[in-house]
């Protein structure tokens, strides 16, 4: 069901399933496999927090174990969209990197228990965060939205490309053998989605996923190892919530604040994208969803804290494997949340997908990651680019690829702040935000302009209208819709020879709404509610009067006509 509070959205033609729709049950569980693929392939990060804290095998084990688990209940909380938790998107958390660095420094502190006490502190924090997150809109205008969501895509890209050449734990170069596995899985990848007739595409990945599991056994790749790892796995195994117990630091306080903003941060990205894949006439993010979404991967840190698991994420691969396949049903959450839980309590089920060959792992996220760049980069020309906006998006996104450009940039800076400087995303986004704030200093909010009927020319209210477009970062149609009505209002005041004088335009911009006042001397133009017979145009001028002024009444969202001691105004409302 539909959020009746929600905006209504359109369905985008290169959907199969849309949010609101739920494939059969037999889908639903092919859907659900192929999001375990790729949301299984962040269990590296438990087994690197346990190596660099010097933790033991079973420590490893409970991570992943509880992790499933905490991943499976905040995928589904993800999901909901009735009540105050929940964005109502296809939206996979795990634990991704955002936590990774305070993580350790947890560790190294205290061990498990401080890093499960200081992943609740961040939940709670995040929590807080969600509620004022509705307000800040303004904060997070196209470019800064699309920067994060592009920089989501590229962030992955190291840990993909790797994985793909087949660099991992065992092979610290490039393997042959490992990078044709990767190439041939690929390609079977974008063969289903791109040449697949009806709904193959929608498990483009898992075929392609099996084609290079396959491959992977006959050259040798998924060996002995791999297979014991799965035959000593056993069939049933009960999870320990809580086992390790909590312990808390101050002095850890603000890198677990600020790993919960870039993540919170994240989520905005994540949940932009989403909304916008499933809503063809996308204009703008749903703040409301947005802050529902954050107090879900909220929910899901304070669990992983009194769970034993590590701090959550949206899954940013996820999401581009829904916009693959065009499947972005939240059911589709709550089946993939379901297969989660499940896979807890079964660890040899569960090893299927933890001994997923490193090339196979590569190919899904390249796969992945190329639909995330692009929907960035289509939020980004959303609006109208100017020189300010180039610069934030632009040096916003050469600050974040420093991180990985050049390893150890940023080595020397203080504890406190250094989770913003560790990874591309976070850096990225801290940048954005920053130079959007600076970047409005001398942005004049309303502009004027005279015309002269008979004088002037639509060419200097376009002119006009597309500087202070890109100024203010204007959605192109709004400005397009109010040019045109500043335009007729021009030949309407021509026609009907109302105007005494020139026409004053004065044009208001805020991040929400485009006014637009017009005032003269002279007698009113009213504006019909009905459009004029053929007759009626051809016989005077004052029917060509009558027609532009109808225009404006179905251009504008909202037109308001007064007159005061001679003076005639005209308010166009549009909204943004």
């Amino acid at each position: 069901m539909t959020d009746p509070s929600a905006p209504p959205r359109t369905k985008p033609a290169n959907l199969i399933y849309d949010v609101d729709e739920s494939p059969g049950p037999g889908a639903l569980l092919m859907q659900g496999i192929q999001h375990i693929f790729i949301i299984t392939i962040a269990f590296v990060f438990p087994v690197l927090i346990v190596d660099a804290i010097g933790g033991a095998d079973h420590d490893a084990r409970h991570l992943i174990s509880m992790t499933m688990l905490i991943s499976g209940i905040a995928t589904i909380l993800q999901g909901l969209n009735r009540g105050p938790v929940g964005s109502g998107y296809l939206c996979p958390m795990l634990n991704g990197p955002a936590f990774l660095s305070a993580s350790i420094l947890a560790g190294k502190a205290g061990g498990l228990p401080l890093i499960f006490g200081m992943t609740m502190i961040a939940g709670v924090f995040e929590a807080f965060f969600s509620r004022v997150a509705v307000k800040m809109r303004a904060f997070f205008p196209a470019e800064v939205t699309g920067t994060i969501v592009t920089m989501v895509g590229i962030e992955v890209i190291p840990f993909a490309m790797k994985r793909f050449v087949g660099i991992d734990a065992v092979h610290a170069s490039p393997d042959l053998t490992e990078s044709v596995i990767a190439l041939a899985t690929l390609l079977a990848m974008i063969g289903f989605t791109v040449w697949g007739k009806g709904k193959i595409r929608l498990y483009a990945v898992l075929f392609g996923m099996l084609i290079g599991y396959a491959l992977s056994f006959f050259l040798g790749v998924l060996g002995a190892d791999e297979l014991r790892h799965f035959g000593d796995s056993p069939w049933l195994s009960w999870p320990a919530p809580g086992s390790y117990g909590l312990s808390f630091s101050t002095a850890l306080i603000v890198p677990f604040v600020v790993a919960a903003l870039s993540s919170a941060l994240k989520t905005m990205g994540d949940l932009t994208t989403c909304q916008k894949i499933n809503d063809a006439g996308w204009k703008r993010p749903d703040m409301k969803s947005i802050s529902r979404g954050i107090l879900a991967s909220s929910c899901g840190n304070i669990l992983s804290g009194l769970g034993g698991a590590l701090g959550q994420s949206p899954s940013s691969s996820n999401i581009g494997l829904s916009i693959a396949t065009g499947a972005t049903s939240r059911t589709i959450a709550y089946a993939t949340g379901g297969i989660l839980i499940a896979l807890a309590f079964l660890p040899k089920a569960a090893a299927i997908f933890v001994i997923m060959p490193t090339p196979v792992m590569g190919a899904s996220l390249v796969f992945a990651v190329s639909f995330m760049v692009i929907a960035g980069i289509q939020i980004m020309v959303s609006r109208m680019i100017d020189a300010r906006k180039t610069f934030v998006i632009g040096t916003s996104i050469v600050f974040g690829l420093s991180v990985d450009f050049i390893p150890g940039l940023y080595a020397g800076l203080p504890a406190a702040v250094k989770p913003f400087f560790q990874s591309s995303l976070s850096l990225a986004t801290l940048s954005a935000i920053v130079l959007n704030l600076f970047m409005r200093i001398g942005i004049a909010r309303t502009a004027t302009l005279e015309l002269a009927p008979g004088v002037d020319s639509s060419d200097k209210v376009f002119a006009f209208m597309q500087k202070q477009g890109g100024l203010w970062g204007a959605m192109p149609d709004v400005i397009a819709r109010a040019s045109n009505a500043i335009n007729e209002t021009l030949e309407a005041a021509e026609y009907s020879s109302a105007a005494e004088g020139p026409l004053h335009v004065a044009v208001t911009f805020d991040e929400f709404n485009l006014d637009v006042e017009i005032t003269y001397r002279g007698a009113p133009m009213i504006i019909p509610d009905r459009e004029p017979s053929e007759d009626e145009v051809m016989a005077s001028s004052a029917g060509m009067a009558k027609l532009s002024l109808f225009f404006i009444h179905q251009n504008a969202d909202k037109v308001e006509s007064h007159v005061k001691n001679g003076l005639c105004r005209l308010r166009l409302h549009y909204t943004h």
